[in-house]
């Protein structure tokens, strides 16, 4: 016989006193505020509420607000109408400038708190200029299973329709919220999603079923460009092919100004198309993005920044830091579609770019003959594979700068090894994860000394932060 779970209280008039790494507010609990940390999502600091416990550990609990008794003096009003449903702008409710502030903390906690190496005066954060609107890809889900948010349940409403053009809701695999705005990108996507969605249900076609694995609208990816081009990828998941020749038809024909308009039919148990082939129905099967004269080909599979005009800065940054002269040999670690190595190597003697994606690989290739750049090379393969001693000494030895970019996990123990070993002069680490960055340099730490830091702030709205970190060799 299962035990009965022990009912969680609720606590009356808390106040909220900051905001945690992952977008959630905390408080401590406890009369006198010296007791666990609770963690609260859509909470603000100063906001006075009625708090009720979902989970309680030894050292930490979770609770949701389930009253305002005081908001926050800092509280903003939310733009999106599904704040706190959707999974995405967690920190809508703050304003920009404190979320900057909250971005920084994060970085110098990170560095401070797991590093523990000496540290010069952090550079403040480069804010967005642009804090809507910002995104230059979304990837939406077609499903027949739309989340109905607990004030529908309790309506006593039957809801018939169920089909969604939207996002998964966290923590619930098959249950996708109907999104009737989005403000992350331009409107050309709100308007080409609706679109979508309105042709399917006038002419009967199926939305998908996550469970059955059934239907014929699956997902679908817009991105944009900076220089006006745009680009739509429709996925379906049935081999249909008088319905998707339909859809793709009625797209093209409403929305001229899609420059690339693809489609790909999934017939597998994820959404993942890296390994499925994509169909040009009309136009280029890729898009360009541009940053100071250089042309970067964006495929459907390619990875790009998603925040085009912080992407530019961020490269400034990171160049800036690499301290080039033109005489240089660098590495470019995690390369993606080579836009870091392309963007330094006019002012570097020859740049190695080194990614796991072979289409990455193969999309640097491309972009650096597009602009005519030949003091280039790229490979394809795990960095702890490719990155070897061997490599190193039969690509002219020891570089005098790398520039590394790795996913949030950060680097590999082999990697950190031969990069100790190759000695470079420069380092130049570029994360999207204080923490896995912060961890990282302490492991460097008995070759390198951090001299620069800056963070970057590429996704308004979210706890996410960039950083960038200048390390020397030590003498």
């Amino acid at each position: 016989m299962a035990r009965k779970r022990k009912e969680l209280p609720e606590l009356k008039n808390i106040e909220i006193t900051g905001v945690a790494a992952e977008g959630n507010a905390i408080t401590r609990l406890g009369d006198d505020g010296t007791g666990i940390v609770c963690f609260i999502p859509f909470g603000a600091p100063g906001d006075i509420v009625d708090l009720k416990l979902t989970r309680k550990k030894h050292s930490y609990a979770e609770g949701r607000i389930t009253a305002m008794v005081k908001p926050s003096e800092i509280r903003v009003e939310p733009r999106c109408e599904h704040f706190t449903v959707c999974g995405g702008c967690r920190w809508q409710h703050l304003p920009y400038d404190y979320q900057l502030k909250c971005k920084q903390q994060q970085v110098t906690d990170a560095l401070q708190r797991i590093a523990k190496v000496e540290l010069p005066e952090i550079s403040p954060i480069l804010g967005s200029e642009e804090i809507w609107a910002y995104r230059n890809k979304m990837e939406y889900t077609m499903s027949n299973r739309c989340w109905l948010t607990q004030e529908q349940l309790e309506s006593g409403e039957e809801f018939p329709d169920r089909d969604a053009a939207g996002f998964h809701i966290p923590g619930a695999f098959d249950k996708v919220l109907d999104i009737k705005a989005c403000h992350l990108q331009e409107d050309f996507g709100n308007r080409l999603r609706l679109f979508v969605k309105a042709v399917a249900k006038e002419r009967g076609y199926t939305f998908f079923d996550l469970r059955a694995q059934t239907g014929l609208l699956r997902t679908l990816m817009i991105r944009t460009a900076s220089t006006g081009q745009k680009m739509a990828v429709v996925v379906f998941g049935e081999d249909n092919r008088p319905a998707i020749e339909d859809m793709m038809t009625v797209v093209r024909d409403n929305f001229p100004e899609l420059t690339s308009l693809l489609y790909v039919v999934n017939l597998k148990a994820n959404d993942t198309i890296g390994d499925q082939e994509v169909i040009t129905f009309a136009g280029m099967p890729y898009i360009e993005e541009e940053m100071e004269g250089l042309r970067f080909r964006v495929g459907p599979k390619s990875f790009y920044q998603t925040n085009s005009r912080q992407a530019y800065r961020l490269y400034q940054v990171a160049r800036e830091f690499a301290g080039l002269n033109g005489d240089e040999l660098v590495y470019d670690l995690y390369t993606g579609t080579g836009t870091i190595a392309n963007f330094v190597a006019r002012r570097a003697r020859h740049v190695i770019g080194i990614e796991y994606v072979p289409e990455a690989i193969a999309d640097a290739k491309v972009n650096s003959q597009v602009n005519g750049i030949t003091n280039t090379e790229f490979y394809a393969g795990d960095m702890k594979d490719v990155l070897t001693d061997e490599f190193i000494a039969e690509h002219g030895g020891r570089p005098d700068v790398m520039i590394i970019d790795p996913p949030r996990a950060g680097m590999h123990q082999d990697v950190v090894d031969v990069i100790l070993r190759a000695r470079p002069g420069r380092i130049v680490y570029v994360s999207c994860n204080p923490a896995t960055q912060a961890r990282d340099i302490a492991l460097l730490d008995s070759a390198y000394k951090v001299e620069a830091v800056r963070p970057v702030d590429m996704f308004p709205h979210t706890a996410h932060v960039e950083n960038v970190v200048r390390l020397t060799l030590r003498d």
